[in-house]
This record gives structure tokens, sequence and C-alpha cells, in this order.
């Protein structure tokens, strides 16, 4: 599907702009081959740009706040992560007719992995829970509040909202009355209440990248920031089978009820997403359909 049928607002980019606004504030690349990268996310087109590069062009207004997140602070990073993260060469402007700044990033080598076909599910789940430490460990002053770090209460009303609305589309066979009942356990879990951590905060499989089963690279860090660390448990639900999933729990030592948090907060964003982008977005649709049936069957076997 196109990405102008996932968003109303959602601004047209093509291979024809990436070379025009290429060839205008970056004339050193202007010869480079231009090739669109097939990519399931929902906020930001990707183009190849010759071998080494890639260029990132937010296909909604949101997008360009999250891409001066990352210059900001992505250079401060690094140097605490234990994989790759991306590394801006070139700030774009808007122009060729195109709204917002853009941005030109180091190529990063990997592919993105895929939740139930994992070569290496335990190796991944020791690289994660390692990158999601690493996060945790981080005390940079004048950190932002991360996107979805707050109280798991400020995500209820969507996600009721969500559950209704799958409720009204049976063919995707989605027991409500159980999501129901998990989200409401996540809601009754105590809040975090000590000082807030560092988080990615959208630990997607489409923002990770694997070589040979193992995590060399996290991308797309819009979303960063501190806040509830249930939020960077994303992947034992959208990605780890159930074996390394305790592995990852048990590397970050996650008390019960952060654990809570983090598969409402996982289930939450499946939920909404499901209804949202099951016509328009098969990566995303397929994701939320696996993490609602691996919260469904964690919950019934504890």
């Amino acid at each position: 599907m196109s990405a102008r049928q996932m968003h109303p607002d959602l601004h047209p980019i093509d291979d024809d702009l990436v070379r025009r606004l290429i060839a205008g504030q970056f004339p050193q690349w202007a010869g480079l081959a231009v090739e669109r990268f097939p990519s399931g996310g929902t906020v930001n087109g990707m183009y190849r740009l010759g071998d080494g590069m890639a260029v990132r062009l937010p296909l909604v207004k949101g997008g360009a706040k999250d891409l001066s997140t990352e210059r900001d602070w992505l250079p401060r990073l690094a140097p605490f992560m234990p994989t790759a993260i991306p590394e801006a060469l070139g700030a774009g402007e808007p122009a060729e007719g195109y709204p917002w700044p853009w941005s030109v990033y180091r190529w990063l080598p990997g592919e993105n992995p895929e939740a139930g076909a994992l070569s290496e599910p335990v190796p991944l789940a020791e690289d994660l829970a390692g990158f999601v430490a690493a996060m945790r460990s981080i005390t940079l002053p004048g950190a932002p509040e991360a996107h979805r770090g707050g109280p798991v209460a400020s995500l209820d009303a969507s996600t009721r909202a969500a559950i209704e609305e799958l409720r009204g589309i049976p063919q995707e066979g989605v027991d409500c009355d159980a999501v129901a009942a998990v989200w409401e356990d996540a809601l009754r879990a105590p809040r975090w209440d000590r000082p807030p951590v560092w988080l990615h905060a959208d630990l997607m499989p489409g923002n990770l990248l694997v070589d040979g089963g193992r995590l060399t690279a996290v991308i797309d860090f819009g979303c960063m920031g501190v806040g509830d660390p249930a939020c960077d448990l994303f992947p034992a639900w959208n990605l780890l089978p159930a074996g390394a999933r305790e592995v990852f729990r048990e590397a970050l030592g996650v008390d019960d009820a952060t654990w809570s948090r983090g598969r409402g907060r996982t289930l939450s964003q499946a939920l909404i997403a499901l209804p949202y982008y099951r016509r328009t977005n098969p990566v995303m649709a397929r994701n939320a359909r696996h993490v609602i049936r691996a919260v469904l069957a964690e919950a019934e076997a504890s």
C-alpha cells in the first residue's frame, strides 16, 4: 500500500523530489543514485543515497520535530551505546515545495528482524537487554520527556476506544474481553515512582537491525527521552518468543509491576495500530496481531 493511504495529512514524496533536494543543498552528492527503501515505517520516508547514505524525510508534520531531537541528542548518546545508532551527515532544509527539515544519515547495514523467524532469539534477547540497560544508565542532563514515557493511565481513553473499534471488526478475531482484562491489569500496576530513565521509546522490529541474528544497530530515536522504563520492554512481546522473553526480562531485572505496565503499553500500541493500519500498512498490522497473540498467550499461561 502507498504511504499516502496511511494518514490523511501525508506530504507526497518521490525519487525526483529527493534528487532535487540533494542537488540543491548537497551538490557533492548530486550524482549518487537515489532509490526508495521499502519500509513499514509510518512517519518517515527512507531513500538510499548511493551505497553509504540514507535520506530520511518526514511524511507528516510531527516527524519534523523528531529529526530535530535526533540531531541534538544522537551525537551525545552514541558514546554510551553498545550497538551502532544513526549518524547524521547532513541537515536538509525545506525546499522544492517540501515543507519540513530532513536529514541525510550514514547507511547502517542489516535487516529488520521478524517475529516468528528469528535465527538466534536468545542471543538477540541478550543484545536487546544490553541496549536497554545502556540507555537506562545514561545520566545526561536536560533530557526531553520520552514519547509514551508517562503514566500508563494516559493511554486509557485511546486504548479503550481501540478495543471498542475492534469489537466492530470481527474478522480480526480479537478477543476483546481478554485484551481488556490485560489492560485493566496494567492500569492496576503501581506507577513508576523512581527517577525517570533514558528510553529509546519505540523499539519496534522496524527500528532494529540484525546480522546473523544478532543486534547490530538501533535506529529512529525520534521518540527518545526519559520516562517509565516499562516503555522499553516492547521487544518482549512484539518480537521475542516466550523463552527469549524471559531471558530479556531476567537480564534487565524487571519487577512484576514494571512488567505488567510494559505488557500493557505494548498491547495498547498494538490495539490502536491494528484498526488504523490494517488496510494501509501490512507490516504494522501484522506485528500488531502478533503482539495481541503473544500478550494473550502469556496472560493465559500466568
